[in-house]
Formats: C-alpha cells, structure tokens, sequence
C-alpha cells in the first residue's frame, strides 16, 4: 500500500475505516469533526488511493483537475493540495463546483473544455499533477495536449473510462489504444484496473517524457 498524500488519512466513520480529507462537507459525505468521507466509489482518484497506486501525491501540489463536474473528488483534492484548477465543460456542474470552491480558497473552477488548453493557458501556472477524469472519446488525446501544464517530474492522475470511448469495444483493447497514444507525451509509470469501485475504467500514473 502505498503512502498518502499528507492531509489525507484513513479515519473510522462509524465503524469502519475510510479515507478522509479534512474540509467543508460538499455532497452528503459522512463527517467525524473537521474530516470527511472521500467516497471511492464515487471518485477514481479516491479508487486509486484506495488500491493502493503510487500516485506520487504528496501533498500541497499545484492540480489541474480535468473534468471535475460538480466537484466530489475537486473538493477532495482541494482540502490537501495547493492551488487546484477545476475545468469542467458543462454549466450545470459548475454551479455546484462553485459551491465546493467557495469554503476553498485554492479551489478555481473554469467553465472551459478540456480539449481545448489554449482557452485556458492564462489562467493556469505550471502543476505538479494533472488529474484528469472526462467522460469523451479521446481521453489520451486530452491528456496528451494538456501535457504542457506539467512540469518535468509531475505526475498525470488519469482514469480511462472504455465506455466512454466506444461502448462496442472489448474495454482491454480500449485500454491499449489509450496506453499507445500517451506514449508520444508520457512515460506510462503504473497501470491499475478501477473495480471493485469502477467498472470498465483503467487507472494510469505517467510522468512527463
């Protein structure tokens, strides 16, 4: 098992223990004082956590958070990192993203599409990870044109959802395909089926090339 992130813990919430980050409750998730629930079900960073990946997250990184919709695993993120950026596409989303950024003064929510960073390169500093969880085809190709906000010893946090891809495809052969792409921008470092948490999804640590 590998060492988490500080300001991540494993604590007891009535009776059984879960991982937890210390922050305002955003989704129901249960609280004991000042910690809250980080759901693995309910977000794959929290799945990689919980299986035990080598994330290389430390704590108080700078995070670009691909897809990070209304904010369950974003808040997480934001209760242990330093400044975390969280692009989402869809407006809807972002109201309830905007709630979680409120209480987090690191937290900054942007209306943007991931596949596109150049309507956001002003705004975002160089990041130590990028975690990215988008529900598109060509997730590979967005973590390959994000490269560019990562510096030379980040880590990419990538959960590739097969579904997502091509719902026809055996998810192994969606899975190589993703891998295949990320080879021109990233050294792929460890690999990760999500399940027992999520179905289908393939989690990826890479650096940088």
């Amino acid at each position: 098992m590998s060492d988490l992130p500080t300001g991540v813990e494993r604590r007891a919430f009535e009776g059984t223990e879960r991982l937890a980050t210390r922050g305002e409750p955003h989704y129901g998730e249960p609280t004991d004082g000042e910690w809250r629930a980080w759901d693995p079900d309910r977000s794959k960073l929290g799945a990689m956590l919980e299986l035990g990946m080598d994330t290389g997250l430390v704590g108080d990184e700078a995070v670009l958070y691909l897809g990070a919709a209304s904010g369950t695993t974003a808040s997480h993120v934001a209760d242990f990192a330093g400044p975390t950026y969280g692009v989402e596409f869809a407006a809807r989303p972002v109201r309830d993203l905007l709630d979680a950024a409120e209480p987090r003064g690191n937290l900054f929510p942007l209306l943007k599409d991931a596949r596109k960073p150049e309507t956001y390169a002003h705004v975002v500093e160089p990041v130590d990870a990028i975690v990215q969880d988008v529900a598109t085809r060509g997730q590979a190709k967005v973590a390959t044109a994000n490269a560019e906000f990562l510096r030379e010893d980040g880590r990419l946090l990538l959960a590739v959802k097969a579904r997502s891809e091509d719902v026809t495809r055996d998810p192994a052969d969606v899975f190589d395909d993703a891998l295949d792409e990320l080879e021109s921008a990233y050294e792929v470092l460890e690999t990760r089926r999500l399940t027992p948490h999520h179905d289908d999804h393939l989690g990826v640590v890479a650096t940088p090339r």
